[in-house]
């Protein structure tokens, strides 16, 4: 199956207003008072499905974007790799946030979730990316991500993780045995700086070079739930300083 779905937001009399909400079967997209969600019209994606989301977010609007519920990657006939490509580019003075559910990858399933990101000078962005291998009493399939983020022109940060059968994904250097990896983008203008860099147990704030303070939060988590804990305590922030509420709740060394 291929399919696509595309969204454009602009700011319009003290709201936005969406020019663009096009859907194809199974990438549904309804609005509600807080957010646009992406809603699966179908089960899956499912081994051999090519999914396209374009987001556009225009100059001085704010959009959040989020999902109705997890998506499953399942297996497919042949062994077929399940791929969801999204593109979001956001304008000067705008802002995004794409908050979705997990993506948890069923075993013997294989995944690519590509996602491509540009941001226009004085652009805002958070984003989060979260993957569970396999239902509950599953081992898991495979799903490989891909983030690519530039900023003004400018690479700003370049990301691949490959999990799941056939890695060495449980192995200390990876997923040191957990199933549950996610990691959280946040690019905010305002801030005068970045973050400084910040570790705990299953969760690390790394600040990125570049011309916008930046800061990229990774964390692992033996399930769906304690991963959310953990980027959720590192992403309710308003300033950089912050970040250092994940020291404050006890978990780091």
């Amino acid at each position: 199956m291929k399919a696509a779905a595309a969204l454009v937001a602009e700011p319009g009399g003290g709201t936005i207003t969406l020019p663009v909400l096009r859907s194809q079967a199974p990438l549904a997209l309804r609005r509600t008072p807080d957010a646009v969600y992406l809603v699966g019209g179908a089960a899956g994606p499912i081994g051999g499905d090519t999914l396209e989301l374009r987001i556009e977010v225009r100059n001085g609007a704010a959009l959040r974007v989020r999902t109705a519920a997890a998506a499953v990657a399942l297996p497919g006939r042949d062994g077929q790799e399940s791929v969801l490509r999204i593109t979001a580019t956001v304008g000067s003075g705008a802002r995004l946030e794409f908050l979705p559910e997990p993506t948890v990858v069923a075993e013997g399933a294989r995944h690519l979730l590509d996602m491509r990101i540009t941001l226009a000078r004085g652009a805002a962005l958070v984003l989060r990316e979260e993957v569970i291998l396999g239902r509950h009493g599953e081992r898991g399939g495979r799903c490989r991500t891909r983030l690519r983020a530039d900023y003004a022109g400018a690479p700003l940060l370049r990301n691949e993780l490959d999990l799941g059968v056939g890695q060495a994904s449980h192995g200390p250097a990876v997923l040191a045995g957990h199933r549950a990896a996610g990691s959280l983008l946040h690019v905010e203008p305002a801030w005068p700086a970045p973050p400084a860099a910040c570790y705990a147990p299953g969760v690390a704030v790394m600040p990125l070079a570049g011309p916008v303070p930046a800061a990229l939060i990774t964390a692992l988590a033996p399930d769906a739930r304690t991963l959310r804990r953990l980027l959720g305590d590192a992403s309710a922030v308003s300033q950089p300083a912050d970040f250092g509420l994940i020291r404050r709740t006890g978990r780091t060394g």
